[in-house]
């Protein structure tokens, strides 16, 4: 009889590392299920992110050049020296924007006041349309 007795504790003791083996690898599958999971969330949100700090970049430089526009050109009571001049020509050019910089062109190669003018106002509307308002996450 005792040659049974250690044949059943020996099934019993293989049952249990068997049934310990397959909660172990159950909990493992689901942890990783979840990790899983819980990774492609965060990286949906970090693209969500980075595109709203892309956003506030860009509104930054419009709006930085924008204010130096009005403050340097359209506020000026005499003509716009050449220091001056550059300063805005570097910022259009590290805006980035064809656009902008094509207006920009158009603005300072105008012949008469009247296209001047309506440079002016072709680039500020193009300069409000660049801003995008940032989503918040």
């Amino acid at each position: 009889m005792s040659l049974l007795n250690q044949n059943d504790q020996s099934n019993k003791l293989g049952e249990q590392a068997n049934h310990f083996w397959a909660v172990l690898a159950i909990v493992l599958l689901v942890g990783t299920v979840f990790f899983g999971v819980r990774y492609f969330a965060i990286q949906k949100e970090l693209r969500a992110v980075k595109l709203s700090l892309e956003t506030q970049t860009i509104n930054g430089k419009v709006l930085e050049f924008a204010k130096m526009f009005i403050e340097k050109v359209l506020k000026a009571d005499k003509e716009v020296d050449f220091e001056t001049r550059l300063k805005l020509e570097t910022a259009v050019r590290n805006l980035n924007d064809k656009e902008i910089f094509a207006q920009w062109q158009k603005f300072t190669e105008a012949k008469t006041e009247i296209q001047a003018q309506a440079g002016v106002k072709t680039l500020l509307e193009i300069l409000v349309n660049k801003i995008h308002p940032v989503k918040i996450i």
